[in-house]
């Protein structure tokens, strides 16, 4: 489930519109201008300018993406055995009109799943009809470890719940005093809308008027308007997680149509790779490869990339089936590289996903999984997928991404991020990062979610340049020409200072420039 970054009172999920928010910072580089992007520009001016890429296949697993958004139009993949709207499975690949890509979460007459439970109370429901009222003491010995999990994913779901609750209640009473204030300004001031340098100038005479102020400021907000909808973004947020993701009443599968727990059922869902609620998959398949040619919004880091859509996201938590059969869809249908920005706590058919993650290996597809937004240690908390396998062996097509900032001081790790020196495998930059948006729009959003798709657009561009590299190369070679940063940084979810260079396997940030070069030393190495 994508985490909801929340401060005390406001969401750090910053969406400002002001024209300086517009500068993509992730692809800076690091030596010339003292930031710790990836060099996207220099690496192509300086590295590739005399190269032909060869496009290829990146699959975006996620919730959603916007087919129709401008600067996404001309890069997504388009299944050249399939034709448009004929209702016909032309390639015979079980999936009728997937021109685009592919949809586990969505019904054979087109209706769309948009929220899901968590997979804590799914398991919680799950077992709740056999051991709720019992005692542990009066049941079978084989009965009673699944018991103490029954307790637990259920005090784990009502704590959830009303933790969420709560939080919807605190934030809809500051919404409600916040738009009180700022329709009285608006009336007092004459004005649609009210910006910051309206709110300063108003502050001397305006107690209410500094203090919206110092709340945009805070958030990084331009207006009154663009607080108005982030508040009302969260509301939205936090009220799913309250009925649908905690609620173990709540059945959000129906429309699908499919047994949920059938994991070789294949041949279900319906070919809107859009769904009811694009933006966070939209987002991502704009930073790996949103169009660089067409003078528009902003630019990917791959210029050479087919993107394609896997919705099997949910608002709430991915099901495993559904994410072995996303992985199997993107290999079967020509995917390279796959990004996987979506993450769990429980894997009840955690098996299935790992034939998928096996059969994606014997296919030779990298996979790259953000690490996740918890500020947690992986190597001592569970997460799903993760980066090993059941026996404990490392998975070696996938990459682990945490989340990296725009400074190179005390903040360099995101203050959300995943961490682990010995279950991830690099940072990239994931805090503040500006991109595709539906409805042909762009704003700003944080997460390892963003990290991840700077590493496949990295990987994509090494792949496309260099088309001999297999997923082990591509994999080492990010890995290798990571740049390593001894700062002290605090830990995420902490104020404890550590060396930045412990929080993952390489303790740098990935860097496109770096590894073009190392890509470009070998390939000579072999010409030799």
């Amino acid at each position: 489930m994508k985490k909801l970054l929340l401060s005390a009172s406001i969401c750090l999920l910053s969406m400002a519109a002001s024209a300086q928010d517009t500068l993509q910072w992730y692809h800076r580089d690091p030596k010339a201008d003292n930031i710790p992007g990836i060099a996207t520009d220099r690496t192509y001016r300086e590295l590739l300018k005399d190269r032909k890429p060869t496009p290829v296949v990146v699959a975006v697993i996620d919730g959603g993406i916007d087919s129709t958004h401008e600067d996404l139009r001309r890069v997504l993949w388009v299944n050249p055995k399939e034709i448009p709207g004929n209702g016909k499975d032309d390639d015979k690949n079980g999936y009728v009109d997937d021109i685009h890509g592919w949809n586990f979460i969505g019904g054979k007459d087109g209706k769309n799943v948009q929220y899901e439970t968590a997979e804590v109370t799914r398991l919680y429901r799950k077992l709740r009809p056999q051991y709720e009222g019992k005692n542990r003491a009066s049941l079978k010995p084989d009965q009673q470890k699944e018991y103490d999990l029954y307790v637990k994913t259920k005090a784990e779901v009502e704590s959830k719940r009303l933790e969420y609750q709560t939080q919807y209640q605190g934030i809809k009473q500051f919404y409600e005093q916040y738009t009180t204030i700022v329709d009285e300004l608006k009336t007092s001031l004459q004005k649609k809308n009210l910006d910051t340098t309206d709110l300063r100038q108003a502050a001397s005479s305006s107690r209410q008027a500094g203090a919206i102020y110092r709340v945009l400021k805070q958030q990084d907000v331009a207006d009154t308007d663009a607080m108005k909808g982030q508040l009302d973004k969260i509301l939205d947020e936090l009220k799913a997680r309250a009925e649908y993701a905690y609620n173990p009443d709540f059945d959000g599968r129906a429309v699908v149509g499919d047994q949920p727990e059938n994991v070789n059922e294949r041949n279900y869902g319906n070919a809107d790779i859009m769904g009811p609620d694009p933006f966070h998959g939209t987002h991502v398949a704009g930073i790996i490869g949103a169009d660089r040619t067409n003078s528009l919004g902003i630019l990917g880091v791959s210029d050479a990339v087919r993107i394609m859509g896997v919705r099997a996201v949910p608002d709430g938590d991915e099901r495993d089936k559904d994410v072995a059969n996303a992985i199997r869809y993107a290999v079967d249908n020509g995917a390279q590289i796959i990004n996987m920005s979506f993450g769990k706590d429980y894997s009840p058919q955690r098996q299935a996903v790992e034939e998928a993650e096996r059969y994606a290996l014997s296919k030779g597809v990298l996979l790259v999984h953000a690490a996740g937004n918890d500020g947690k240690n992986l190597d001592t908390t569970a997460s799903y997928p993760a980066d090993k396998f059941m026996d404990g062996k490392e998975i070696p097509n996938m990459i682990t991404v945490g989340a990296s900032s725009s400074s190179t001081g005390d903040e360099l790790a995101a203050s959300f991020s995943n961490y682990g020196k010995g279950s991830v495998d690099v940072f990239a930059p994931g805090k503040t990062i500006f991109s595709t948006v539906p409805g042909s729009q762009y704003q700003n959003s944080d997460g390892t979610s963003m990290a991840a798709p700077v590493v496949a657009g990295v990987a994509a561009v090494l792949k496309s340049y260099f088309p001999k590299l297999t997923y082990a190369d591509l994999k080492r070679i990010i890995v290798q020409s990571a740049v390593p940063y001894k700062t002290q940084v605090k830990k995420p979810e902490s104020n404890e200072m550590v060396d930045f260079s412990t929080l993952s396997k390489t303790g740098g940030v990935v860097n496109l420039y770096e590894a073009v070069k190392l890509a470009l030393a070998q390939e000579g190495d072999k010409a030799k």
